[in-house]
């Protein structure tokens, strides 16, 4: 039998189909892009035009098209990377928090949507005919009636006509049917012959209702008709306020807000305000001191144990090296999570043990030193295995010339240890000790599990705790704040968070370099 080979697409059809592709994705993602935009989420709308222009650039030209196997990569950097750092950082420039979500036209809606009871109220039923239903009022002894109607399809987008009638016909419904079909009653507009407009008000009501703002004809202030007042936009706070007769805001702030750029001031706050000030300064120096003393001894304990379970003398080496690397392969939750319960006051095995011994029994969640302590030991813990391994491959690298010329000199073991071992473990381990460092200052899930912050700062503007790091003092801002998320401080702290470890990250190469060297 002859082979038969598989048909292939022409150059024509492959080019045919790869301009479709590049069509359709075009379009699709430029919908999304005009629905972002609409919707007021420019930056979203951005980043989709930037990718997919950049993807349709790269897939459609000749010249460019290898770049397409790096595409992947750059999408994802651009998308996971560069927008959320630039997002944070614009974020930090404005007055964006609990209260101040939409922009100036999305208030302006939802202040304009809302409405008050301006005229009496009256009684209302449904009753049934054929299985249909009309909206019966009765205003004294006058009855007023609309026509019959689907309950499934109500003439929302149009006024409906109440007519005076001696007795409302049909069968009057029970109050179970108005319940059911609350939402299509509700959007209904009753005109009576007076010309006035009722809406329902409750489950047995009618009223009247008017619009409580009016947008004027500037396109940003609104009058309030139930209380005869003017407001305007205030641009600094990000609020409609009340302003008096010569244009001055007074009175309260207007919720809900409206984002506004307000530049350095919350990097002004961080400076200035006593109630983050303080806790801002406190909790750096916390940070730092955590992250320094973490390094110090997650590389202390290494080393030594790596100078143990290296020794040769010593048997079942194999075994005490499993045993140790075991914190390293357990993930890193499990053992936090461990620990908390180890710690607790009342009925860990850590209390009841020195309670037994000692007649101690430390205060490790409430008091903020205790606190620290605990802390520090957790991740020392957590941290040490990584040091070992590395110092055990160093030390393997170590020539044993220098023990024996230092031993025909008369050093002893010490002398060994802190004149030739330690040097040469330390000095190639610099940038890895810097990183280190960098990952411990951002040790955000340490402290989320085991203390939450805890114990809380007294007196402060913003949550805070004694053992919280400046990544957990930031997301605690940005999502537990009292008197609203402030998204726009966190995104301060944040950005103050990554000039500090991106410096930590340049110190970093460069040692990385001068050791190239």
């Amino acid at each position: 039998m002859a082979n038969q080979s598989k048909p292939k697409l022409s150059a024509s059809h492959k080019s045919w189909l790869k301009w479709a592709s590049l069509g359709l994705v075009s379009f699709i993602n430029g919908y999304a892009t005009i629905l972002m935009y609409a919707r007021g989420e420019y930056a979203f709308a951005l980043l989709t035009l930037v990718l997919t222009s950049l993807g349709v650039y790269i897939f459609a030209r000749k010249q460019t098209y290898a770049h397409r196997y790096i595409f992947p990569g750059v999408a994802g950097m651009i998308l996971f990377i560069i927008f959320p750092l630039l997002y944070t950082v614009g974020l930090s420039f404005t007055n964006y928090s609990g209260s101040n979500q939409l922009n100036l036209e999305r208030a302006q809606n939802v202040l304009m949507q809302r409405t008050y009871q301006s005229g009496d109220s009256y009684n209302f039923s449904l009753y049934e005919q054929n299985g249909n239903f009309s909206i019966a009022l009765k205003d004294g002894d006058q009855w007023y009636s609309t026509d019959f109607y689907d309950l499934k399809a109500l003439p929302t987008d149009e006024d409906v006509a109440l007519r005076p009638v001696d007795v409302p016909a049909g069968e009057q419904a029970p109050l179970k049917t108005v319940i059911q079909n609350r939402t299509g009653i509700s959007g209904l507009v009753l005109a009576t012959p007076g010309g006035t407009e009722l809406k329902m008000s409750g489950l047995r009501q009618f009223a009247e209702i008017q619009p409580l703002y009016v947008l004027q004809e500037d396109g940003e202030t609104l009058y309030n008709t139930r209380e005869d007042k003017t407001l305007k936009p205030n641009y600094e706070i990000g609020f409609y306020q009340q302003v008096d007769d010569n244009g001055n805001f007074i009175g309260e702030p207007i919720a809900p807000g409206f984002i506004v750029n307000i530049g350095m001031d919350n990097f002004a706050r961080i400076m200035s305000d006593p109630g983050i000030q303080q806790p801002f300064f406190k909790i750096f120096i916390w940070t730092v001191i955590f992250s320094a003393l973490t390094v110090v001894l997650t590389l202390a304990v290494g080393v030594i144990l790596a100078q143990i379970v290296s020794w040769e003398a010593l048997k079942g080496r194999g075994v005490y090296r499993v045993l140790l690397i075991l914190p390293y392969a357990v993930p890193a939750f499990i053992s936090i999570l461990i620990f908390k319960g180890l710690f607790n006051q009342s009925f860990g095995e850590i209390n009841q043990l020195l309670q037994g011994l000692f007649g101690l029994s430390p205060a490790w969640f409430t008091d903020p030193f205790l606190a620290k302590t605990m802390i520090i030991i957790v991740n020392t813990w957590l941290g040490y295995p990584y040091m070992m391994i590395l110092a055990m491959g160093m030390l393997k690298a170590i020539p044993d010339d220098l023990y024996e010329a230092s031993a025909m000199d008369g050093a002893g073991p010490l002398d060994n240890f802190f004149k030739i071992t330690l040097p040469l473990l330390v000095k190639p381990m610099i940038p890895l000790l810097i990183a280190s460092f960098a990952f411990n200052f951002n040790n955000f899930v340490l402290i989320q599990l085991l203390t939450n912050g805890a114990p809380d700062m007294i007196g402060t503007s913003v949550p805070a705790g004694h053992t919280d790091l400046l990544v957990s003092y930031t997301y605690r801002i940005a999502f537990e704040g009292a008197g609203g998320q402030d998204f726009g401080l966190a995104g301060a702290i944040a950005t103050i968070i990554f000039l500090l470890v991106g410096g930590l990250s340049l110190l970093n190469m460069k040692f990385t370099k001068l050791e190239s060297e």
